[in-house]
Order: structure tokens, then C-alpha cells, then sequence
């Protein structure tokens, strides 16, 4: 008897401490869901303000930096402050900026802190917030060359990008056509430019702030950590040699060194200039995508073509013809802008053209000029005859100072020659003998 009662009180203990322990688990989760929790993701601190200068002229490197400060603040939860000072620029750069801020998965402000003219008007339209400095002004878009082609193609893309952002697409497209006249704004034949106090009264601004603080309060980020962004070397280095004057220059200065160096024996200071000058206009390009190898390959190769035309084969033929196809080709494919590309390429030929004037008598010395001119005389008495020449060479012997296939150069006595091989490959320092002159043509045989 005794055992049941004490089995009995045992059971009835253990169930008391089931109950317990319930009793407290289910406080404890009481005080866990009454007790006010941080949104998982949200930010506890003030919020991280990227600010991307887009300042001077726009260019397809400003595109990378611009990609690239979206991206850190995608990263680290911030947002994103454009401060806009620009005249404009190149239409297909705007236009990639573009499309990287209407790509943004974070918040982004445009701050038009003096002007957003041309494209920069485009840049800051496709921002969702803006907000601009008194006595700043946004539009002035009419593109140039001014053709019907352009001028549709752009306004579309301004009323699109208005429109995406709640802005009247009309207004958009008067910066850009002035056949676009609107009551009390602009009227027919006159391009629109918003001062900031017309571009609020039209829903083209939503504040008008006298500096980034006032900007960034208005939206609600009272707290906020400035980072100012600065392009790095390798942007710096693509702004600088994509912008339209200097990338003009670099080509110039590329084929402006080719051909001082063609026209003057060995290699030197031009040549090389030339070299650097062209690497950098590629090298721009292939940072901010522009360039591929593809495109670097096609010129590596023209440059090649011209060069075996020259001191190779003789003449000039089908190997010269492809190497300037293949350089003009690759020049005008990582441009990007076929009027721009022609006008560099206009500007380049013609400053080698007088490159080569000024250069004429250096000019006629040399082995590309001999391979395609044949020098003679004509007269009366005569008739036509090929020019005598170094006749007087023939039976004098020399060393080669380069390779001869089959042309290069030897030295007799103190003098230097260009002259071919009777036919077969003769290596430097290496004994010969003239065995042939006709008229600038020096014929040339190996001594064993």
C-alpha cells in the first residue's frame, strides 16, 4: 500500500514539472515577441551617401566610374549622389550612363549643382530624384551635326526616359527638337533650357537646394556619411585619352610618328612616340569597353601588313591594300561614332600628309620610296632612259649592316646603300658584291 501512494506522489510530481517548464517556455516566448526587434537587413547607423562627380565633358570613361560607384553602394546599402557640372558630350556615353542608373537597385539623386546641358541633361533626367542649385539650368540638347536622324533618335530617348520617371515627356523633347513648342515654356524654333525655378514649377525638379545637405534633407536622410568618389588611375587614364580632342591628338601623333620613323633609317624617338601615342587610344578604349582584342588584333595586324609591304615585298600591291583597309577598319570599329572616327581619321591623314611634304627629300632616300618609284631621265636626244646612277659600284664588295629579304642595307667604304639580293636570304655582317645597277636599284651577291 505504502508503494502505490509513494509511486503515485512520484508521477504527479513530474507532471507538475512538465507544466512548469511549459508555463516558462511559454513566457519566455511572450517576452521575445513583445520585445521590439531590428528589421532583419535594415541600417542602424546613418546611411552611406556615394557622391560621383559628373563634371567636364562626357566621355565613355566616365561610364565605367560612374558603373563602378553604383555598384559599392549596391554593395554596402547606401545611395547614390550625382553632382552635375557638364556642357555635355558624346550622345552614346550619356546614354550608357543611362541605362547604369535606371539599372540601380539603390536610391539615386541627381544634384545639378551649376548646369546639365546637352547629355548631361540626359544623365540627369534617367536619376528618379532631382534637385538643383538656385540659378542652375538643365536642357540644351539639340545634337550636332543637326539631322533629322539624330534629332528623332535623341528625342525619343529623352521622352522615354522622362516619362519613366513621372516627368512630362513633352518638356523632355523640346530640349531636343525645336519644332516641340509648349504654352507659356518655349516656342517653336527655340531649343528649351530650364532655369531651376522653371524646372520645379514643371515637375522637372522636386527641390531647390543651395547644396547637397539641403538635397540629401529634403529626401528624408537627415543622418548620412559622405564618400566621395574619385575616378582612379585606370579611369582617369580612360576619361583623358576617350575625350574627343585627345583622342584626335593620339591618333595623330600615332601615324605622325609611323611616318617620320619611315621616313629615317633604324628606330628612334618618333617611332616610339607613334607607338605610345596609339597604345594609348587603344588602351582607353579597351578599359571602358569600347575595344576588344578583336579590334586591337585587326590593327596589330594592318600595322603588320604596311610594314612587310615596305620592306618586304616590292611595290606596292595587295598587301599594302589590306593593311590601311585593316587599320582604317579597326580605327573606325573602336570609335564607337562614325563622324567622329572620320573626323579624327580626316585629321590624322592630313597632318601625315604634310608630315610627308615637309619630309619629301628625307623622303626619296628611303626603301618604300625606291620600291615604288623607278628614278629616270627623259630628253630630246635621248628619249628615255633609265638613270645612270651608282653605275660605278658595280664590282665593289661591302658588308651587310641588315638582313637582306631580299632588300636591306650594306656599307662600302663609309657609305651606306639599300640594295636587294640576287635572290636569296643573306644574313647581317656578311660579305657581298655588286654585281648589278639599274638606275636606283643596286643588285647584290653573297661572297662564300
Amino acid at each position: 500500500m505504502s508503494q502505490d501512494i509513494g509511486l503515485f506522489f512520484k508521477k504527479a510530481g513530474d507532471h507538475v514539472n512538465r507544466i512548469k517548464r511549459s508555463v516558462v517556455l511559454l513566457v519566455l516566448a511572450v517576452i521575445v515577441l513583445t520585445i521590439p526587434q531590428p528589421v532583419l537587413g535594415a541600417r542602424t547607423g546613418p546611411v552611406r551617401v556615394y557622391v560621383l562627380p559628373i563634371h567636364g565633358e562626357i566621355e565613355p570613361g566616365l561610364a565605367a566610374f560612374v558603373a563602378r560607384g553604383i555598384t559599392l553602394a549596391e554593395r554596402n546599402d547606401g545611395i547614390v549622389l550625382l553632382e552635375i557640372n557638364t556642357f555635355g558630350g558624346r550622345v552614346d556615353a550619356a546614354t550608357e550612363i543611362k541605362d547604369i542608373i535606371v539599372r540601380a537597385e539603390v536610391p539615386v539623386i541627381a544634384y545639378v549643382s551649376e548646369r546639365a546641358w546637352s547629355a548631361g541633361a540626359l544623365i540627369t533626367l534617367a536619376a528618379p530624384q532631382i534637385a538643383m542649385a538656385p540659378g542652375s539650368s538643365i536642357g540644351a540638347a539639340e545634337p550636332r551635326p543637326l539631322e533629322e536622324k539624330s534629332v528623332s533618335a535623341l528625342r525619343a530617348e529623352f521622352e522615354a526616359t522622362a516619362g519613366r520617371s513621372g516627368r512630362d515627356p513633352r518638356v523632355a523633347a523640346a530640349m531636343v527638337d525645336a519644332d516641340v513648342a509648349i504654352d507659356g515654356l518655349v516656342e517653336k524654333g527655340k531649343i528649351l533650357t530650364l532655369s531651376a525655378a522653371d524646372a520645379l514649377s514643371w515637375g522637372f525638379s522636386d527641390v531647390t537646394a543651395r547644396n547637397r545637405y539641403e538635397a540629401l534633407g529634403h529626401y528624408g536622410y537627415d543622418e548620412f556619411e559622405l564618400i566621395h568618389l574619385e575616378p582612379h588611375w585606370a579611369e582617369s587614364i580612360a576619361r583623358f585619352v576617350t575625350n574627343s580632342t585627345m583622342s584626335s591628338l593620339l591618333l595623330t601623333l600615332g601615324f605622325l610618328g609611323l611616318v617620320v620613323e619611315i621616313t629615317t633609317p633604324g628606330w628612334g624617338v618618333p617611332g616610339t612616340a607613334g607607338v605610345v601615342s596609339l597604345a594609348l587610344f587603344f588602351g582607353g578604349r579597351y578599359i571602358v569597353g569600347l575595344a576588344g582584342f578583336e579590334e586591337i588584333a585587326l590593327f596589330v595586324v594592318g600595322i603588320l601588313l604596311l610594314l612587310l609591304e615596305i620592306f618586304v615585298v616590292p611595290g606596292f600591291g595587295v598587301t599594302g591594300v589590306l593593311g590601311i583597309v585593316a587599320v582604317i577598319g579597326s580605327i573606325l570599329l573602336v570609335f564607337g561614332d562614325l563622324k567622329l572616327a572620320l573626323m579624327s581619321l580626316v585629321i590624322a591623314l592630313s597632318a601625315s600628309i604634310v608630315a610627308l611634304i615637309l619630309l619629301w627629300r628625307r623622303l626619296g632616300k628611303t626603301r618604300l620610296w625606291k620600291g615604288l618609284v623607278l628614278s629616270h631621265t627623259e630628253s630630246k636626244e635621248k628619249g628615255y632612259r633609265a638613270s645612270e646612277g651608282k653605275s660605278d659600284l658595280v664590282g665593289r664588295r661591302g658588308r651587310t649592316l641588315t638582313p637582306l629579304r631580299p632588300a636591306g642595307t650594306l656599307v662600302i667604304g663609309e657609305e651606306r646603300y639599300d640594295v636587294i639580293s640576287e635572290g636569296s636570304f643573306i644574313e647581317v655582317d656578311r660579305l657581298v658584291e655588286v654585281i648589278e645597277v639599274e638606275g636606283s636599284k643596286i643588285v647584290v651577291r653573297e661572297i662564300n
